[in-house]
């Protein structure tokens, strides 16, 4: 342990003096906080401002249902003048959405038949789903108003076309409600580790071969192997500080911003919630530098490291963001994935759910023993002629 420890306060001088490598890696962990917190402010406020509003509905032909207008005006629906082609001008995104009132529209319902109108709107358009959502449910809610009126008028009990009435139970937490933005989370955490321990890698390995530096350093009288743990160790300190970092910057951005006004909800990530995302994700700092290690001492040239190592991140970090569409149970199979159960443990600590602690030691068992198997590997290929050659 006194020959790695040697290895590792050397590994550690060069790269604290190399401070343009490791300052790199700490702007990877401020980007996650700062671009989550930029699509909250832009995406929040956007929605939050638009319920809160006044639909402006454009409207073609108001005069040919005027029983229909005031009963939109009743729901605060503000009224303009629809260009006088709403189809294009909803392809050029000059307006949301747009209601047409044929003028056959007031023959067919006061004759008692279904009478049609258009809503046009671009179903691609995100920005525009708040207002359409809202002008298709007012349009159904007066369609069966007026449909229960008509039963009335004939005798029929309304009641007839409830044949089922449904109770919507909504089990969703505030936390879970703000989650839609939250699901990157993940994904920016591990990121951040793979990219704290990328530069420090490349340099101990690649960058040492190529300045003729590892040579001497493997002929002297200690096994390789523990020249390759002290180069690993070396990296986890520049990992585990970009994670903390991290954390430390996304629980400012939600103190920071006005969460409730943006959301509509307050998101908490208190001290404790932080120290159990950071004890879950040390397994991950640990797999990231053995794996980053490994591939480094393949790579022949710094540059050649440096194309590989950033994008080693996005494989085990991608599928954070498909737990925001594809919902994965917290099951024991998905805690044998390594750092795939690690985020879904940090989703269900954001979400304020309960947290088997089952899961907690599978998911970082996996990870750990993954680990060591890939350090094995990265040791036995420091043991070969390879490590200097580089072919």
């Amino acid at each position: 342990m006194k020959k790695i420890l040697v290895i590792f306060q050397k590994e550690m001088l060069d790269n604290l003096r190399d401070y343009r490598s490791w300052v790199t890696g700490v702007f990877w962990a401020l980007f996650g906080p700062l671009l989550l917190g930029g699509m909250i402010m832009l995406l929040g406020n956007s929605i939050r401002e638009k319920v809160g509003e006044s639909l402006i509905l454009p409207v073609l032909g108001a005069e040919n249902a005027p029983n229909l207008i005031a009963f939109l005006e009743q729901q605060d629906v503000v009224f303009e003048t629809a260009p006088a082609d709403p189809e294009a001008a909803v392809i050029a995104g000059d307006i949301n959405v747009a209601l047409i009132i044929p003028e056959n529209y007031s023959e067919d319902f006061s004759a008692g038949e279904t009478a049609k109108v258009q809503l046009v709107f671009d179903s691609t358009r995100q920005s525009a789903m708040v207002d359409i959502n809202r002008a298709q449910n007012l349009l159904e809610g007066y369609g069966d108003y007026i449909g229960l009126l008509r039963l009335s008028l004939r005798g029929v009990s309304p009641e007839v076309m409830r044949a089922v009435q449904v109770e919507e139970v909504d089990t969703a937490t505030p936390q879970s409600q703000a989650l839609i933005f939250l699901s990157m989370l993940p994904y920016f955490i591990i990121f951040a580790i793979f990219n704290g321990a990328s530069p420090v890698i490349t340099d101990a390995t690649a960058g040492e071969r190529e300045r003729g530096s590892l040579e001497p350093l493997l002929i002297n009288p200690l096994p390789r192997g523990w020249i390759a743990v002290g180069k690993m160790l070396s990296a986890m300190p520049f990992a585990t500080f970009n994670l903390i970092i991290t954390l430390v910057g996304f629980a400012t951005i939600f103190r920071i911003l006005p969460m409730e006004e943006l959301l509509g909800v307050q998101i908490g990530f208190d001290i404790s919630t932080l120290l159990a995302v950071f004890l879950i994700c040390l397994p991950i700092v640990f797999l990231a530098c053995a794996i980053q290690t490994l591939i480094a001492s393949f790579a022949k040239t710094t540059k050649e490291a440096g194309t590989y190592l950033p994008f080693i991140g996005l494989i085990p970090s991608l599928p954070g963001l498909a737990l925001a569409f594809l919902p994965v149970k917290p099951e024991l199979w998905t805690m044998l994935i390594p750092t795939f159960g690690q985020q879904i443990l940090i989703n269900q600590f954001l979400r304020s759910e309960p947290i088997s602690g089952v899961n907690i030691l599978v998911s970082a068992v996996l990870t750990i023993v993954l680990s060591a198997a890939v350090t094995y590997v990265a040791i036995k290929l420091y043991e070969g002629e390879r490590i200097i050659t580089g072919k």
